[in-house]
């Protein structure tokens, strides 16, 4: 039989003109929508076995391969949701006919949706990479279309001073406060902290951990707990047996909430988004001297680029080497004086 199913799922079964016995799911329990990809993948198969054609793939193709090829990513169901409006634009379109035009129509149209640059690059970006995977890992394209991105406006590193922190703390009710002062004092993202459990924290040890599958980067984050944060999370103890922040003996979802913002202008520090608590944790330990390689490990970022942003803020080892430029006698900063006889070069004769 050319279709076959296993408890609710069809899968095809045929053989190719070459002898091979091609066997794959169908992925979809309706018998019509199995027969409909049986038909079509043995046709593909049969003209590229013996007229050499390549199989035309289409957008659709290319996004349910790219989504069983990235489902470890922490981007996942993010990629869902962009490929998921992306579908109006692209949707049943044959790959070879995704251009250039259609490409700038598609950032037009995200445009138009108020989405700022950087937004729409992200779907720009997710759109390229899939067309690259086409044409270098799978051969479904002779050449990918380049994808030109938008320029996106230098942000300034948005952190808190010490007392800037302790209005906001004031201000955030209980169990808001308590997680904004583990964020502060571990430089955590907002989901680890929300979904930290109890078997994650050693507190004899003084350590908790981030397990891989919950790291943006996918590594373990070991998190050494201060004196702050060991204070937090003492004052957790007893209210879940599972999961360290709760709200009225419910596991907390949201920081972002409509009291995180009331707070936030109260505390007269608007605009403020949670993960600007991370910034402000990296900021305050390089301004106290905290090396950068230490820094990356201590936040988990994945590379020495991402936490270089915040290098300048912590330059005062710097300053003895430009003292050095004022301490031979000279004035750099003074101005010769007009009345200053200036010395006559000779003419060579």
């Amino acid at each position: 039989m050319s279709l076959r199913k296993r408890n609710k799922t069809w899968w095809i079964d045929f053989v190719a003109p070459s002898g091979e016995r091609v066997r794959r799911s169908a992925e979809t329990g309706n018998r019509a929508q199995a027969q409909e990809l049986h038909d079509r993948l043995k046709a593909e198969v049969w003209r590229l076995q013996k007229l050499g054609d390549r199989p035309r793939y289409l957008w659709n193709d290319a996004v349910v391969r790219w989504l069983k090829e990235t489902g470890h990513k922490a981007t996942h169901e993010h990629d869902k949701a962009k490929l998921r409006w992306l579908d109006a634009h692209l949707g049943g379109r044959p790959l070879d006919t995704i251009n250039r035009v259609m490409i700038d129509s598609i950032t037009q149209a995200k445009l138009a949706t108020g989405a700022a640059n950087a937004t729409v690059n992200r779907t720009l970006a997710l759109v390229r990479a899939i067309l690259r995977r086409c044409e270098r890992d799978w051969e479904w394209l002779d050449k990918a279309p380049a994808v030109r991105l938008l320029k996106e406006p230098t942000k300034r590193i948005r952190y808190l001073t010490r007392p800037e922190a302790d209005r906001l703390l004031a201000e955030l009710p209980p169990h808001l406060a308590d997680m904004a002062r583990f964020a502060l004092a571990t430089g955590l993202r907002a989901a680890n902290i929300t979904g930290m459990q109890w078997d994650q924290v050693d507190l004899d040890r003084r350590m908790a951990w981030v397990h891989p599958d919950q790291a943006k980067a996918r590594r373990a984050i070991p998190v050494p707990l201060n004196g702050e944060a060991m204070a937090v999370l003492q004052k957790q103890l007893g209210k879940h047996r599972e999961r360290v922040f709760t709200f009225r003996g419910n596991p907390v979802s949201a920081t972002t909430t409509k009291a995180w913002y009331s707070a936030v202008k109260r505390a007269g520090v608007h605009p403020l988004r949670f993960h600007d608590l991370r910034h402000t944790f990296a900021s305050w330990h390089v301004q106290q001297g905290t090396p950068l390689s230490v820094l990356q490990e201590l936040g988990g970022w994945q590379s020495g680029a991402m936490v270089s942003r915040y290098a300048h803020l912590g330059a005062e080892h710097l300053a003895a080497w430009n003292d050095r430029l004022m301490g031979h006698g000279t004035n750099v900063a003074q101005p010769a004086h007009d009345n200053e006889k200036q010395p006559t070069r000779q003419r060579a004769s």
